[in-house]
């Protein structure tokens, strides 16, 4: 035995989308890259915006004191401050930099939260289909994953939600836009959960937060917004990062954000900005968080992802698939077929076409598509989906 039994166990039971990246190397050996069409990885394939690209190099060439050097854990107070004035007009409340702390992405913003608010055994209730990697998460830091089934057009279901929370539960996390399927929450959902999480809170005697984890937040079509949780249920908290709307994933630079009328707010602050050093993180990058303070609001061009998910949505229809089109990020998670989700899988991989199963993602007899991608690559894999789904009819 040289590794962990955990950690050996999780490798072998490794997730279905590391296994779709390492069928796709083998294929594109086999094939050539131009002739297989991978729509496995939810990578933004987009530019960062232009004031991206010009606040990097004015950070680059400024040779300031201090500009590499520790900070505070939370991020830097101007950075904060920037962050805060933003996701105050974001979220529709007054929001200090005291209620920021920048983290190494959403997913660092989502450990650091964990660790700070669970002791073992804890629950922490998600939607389903939802994020693979909350359950290792949740893990970490000895909590526990529970999920509860969405309705059919993957929007919540509150009496599911309810029915789920005991006296164990510490936490409902939620991912909206979400991954996998492109559904956003609505206003009178969020609202109906927050009373629900109120009585609850009543009830079992213990705070229960409603932690909203959303890096698509500005990934949304057809004139459709996102709400604020801040102003849905009090005990609230953002984790988000700025890898998909910038098209900065390697960057790892997101923040997390405390609804200021949270009760034990400054436990939650100072927990946080020592769980980003005792984790191992210290702090988040030097040079991204000046980078994005004087870039707030900007994203990628989020048309382009609009105009990939018609041309997918209208081609795959047109093909026989059912699917609800996506309101915001830039996934399609249609209906398989047959009820086994993998088996259809494995037949696009015959038309070497990848996707992930829905099983993957806790929602079975579905799979996912990342529409990220080229234009060719959807284009010329419309053939391979029109000749897998007419093998099953």
């Amino acid at each position: 035995m040289t590794i962990a039994k955990k950690i050996e166990k999780v490798l072998s039971e490794s997730s279905w989308i590391r296994r779709m990246f390492e069928e796709g190397a083998r294929l594109k050996a086999k094939h050539g890259p131009e002739n297989v069409y991978d729509f496995s990885l939810g990578n933004p394939n987009l530019k960062p915006p232009k004031s991206f690209s010009d606040s990097l190099a004015n950070a680059a060439n400024s040779s300031a004191l201090g500009n590499h050097a520790y900070m505070p854990n939370a991020g830097f107070p101007s950075v904060r401050k920037s962050v805060a004035t933003y996701v105050s007009e974001e979220q529709q409340t007054k929001i200090s930099e005291n209620e920021i702390i920048m983290t190494c992405g959403a997913a660092g913003a989502l450990n650091v939260i964990f660790k700070t608010i669970l002791d073992s055994g804890d629950e922490i209730i998600t939607p389903s289909p939802y994020f693979v990697e909350y359950s290792f998460y949740a893990d970490n830091h000895g909590g526990i994953l529970k999920t509860v089934p969405t309705k059919t057009d993957f929007s919540l279901d509150i009496n599911a939600i309810s029915s789920a929370i005991n006296s164990n539960t510490k936490a409902v996390l939620i991912n909206s836009p979400n991954n996998p399927t492109g559904q956003i929450y609505s206003k009178e959902s969020l609202i109906e959960l927050g009373t629900v999480l109120n009585d609850k809170e009543k009830k079992t005697g213990r705070t229960i937060y409603l932690i909203s984890d959303e890096p698509y937040r500005k990934i949304v079509y057809d004139g459709v917004k996102v709400p604020s949780i801040f102003n849905c249920y009090r005990e609230s908290i953002i984790a988000t990062s700025y890898s998909k709307d910038i098209s900065i994933p390697g960057e790892r630079i997101g923040y997390i954000a405390v609804n200021p009328e949270a009760v034990f707010k400054e436990n939650l602050i100072s927990g946080m900005t020592l769980a980003n050093r005792i984790l191992g993180f210290v702090n988040a990058p030097a040079l991204m968080q000046r980078i994005i303070a004087s870039i707030q609001g900007a994203s990628a061009d989020v048309s382009e992802y609009k105009r990939k998910r018609d041309i997918l949505c209208n081609n795959l229809a047109e093909c026989g698939y059912e699917f609800v089109r996506p309101s915001g990020a830039f996934y399609l998670f249609p209906k398989s077929p047959v009820p086994d989700d993998v088996k259809f899988v494995r037949a696009l991989q015959d038309e070497l076409i990848l996707v992930v199963p829905g099983s993957g993602f806790g929602g079975p007899g579905h799979f996912r598509i990342a529409f990220c991608v080229d234009d060719d690559i959807i284009i010329n894999s419309i053939p391979g989906f029109k000749r897998a789904i007419e093998k099953f009819r």
